[in-house]
């Protein structure tokens, strides 16, 4: 088979409906869109979501949550995937995080949690820890420096 021997599978293309091409067509004169109305005049028609005047779904559900304009945003990464990645007495940071692919776009620090188990002296480098992950850091023989 060649390129100018491709065409379409039978019956995946459809002609365009020409409308407004005379009776004999059946789509002549109002071209499909009947008489009178809002949906017979160019620009017609209703907006989505417009429910004929009746109050619409957006507007009959309840608003919920606000966002918090203090919260931070940190970046999450366990232990597990530090131990697979960093070798033994590296410094563990968030420019190393980011360099591995672990951390990939832009947060205010990064927060290091326990999961997973840790086998190597590292020194670690965060804005937080969890409990558990300092406990796996210096059982390993690491050092946890909180920035």
């Amino acid at each position: 088979m060649k390129l100018n021997e491709l065409k379409p599978v039978e019956g995946a293309k459809h002609a365009k409906k020409r409308v407004g091409r005379g009776i004999g067509s059946g789509n002549g004169k109002t071209s499909g869109r009947g008489q009178k109305g809002q949906n017979s005049r160019s620009g017609g028609g209703v907006r989505p979501g417009y429910e004929g005047g009746q109050t619409p779904l957006f507007k009959r559900l309840p608003k919920r949550g606000f966002t918090n304009i203090h919260a931070h945003e940190y970046a999450i990464v366990n232990l597990g995937d530090i131990n697979a990645l960093f070798e033994a007495g590296s410094v563990v940071d968030l420019e190393a995080l980011k360099k591995v692919g672990l951390v990939k776009k832009e947060y205010e620090g990064v927060k290091i949690l326990g999961n997973g188990e840790l086998d190597k002296a590292l020194t670690v480098k965060a804005v937080k820890f969890s409990k558990s992950a300092v406990e796996k850091i210096s059982k390993a023989g690491g050092t946890v420096e909180v920035l």
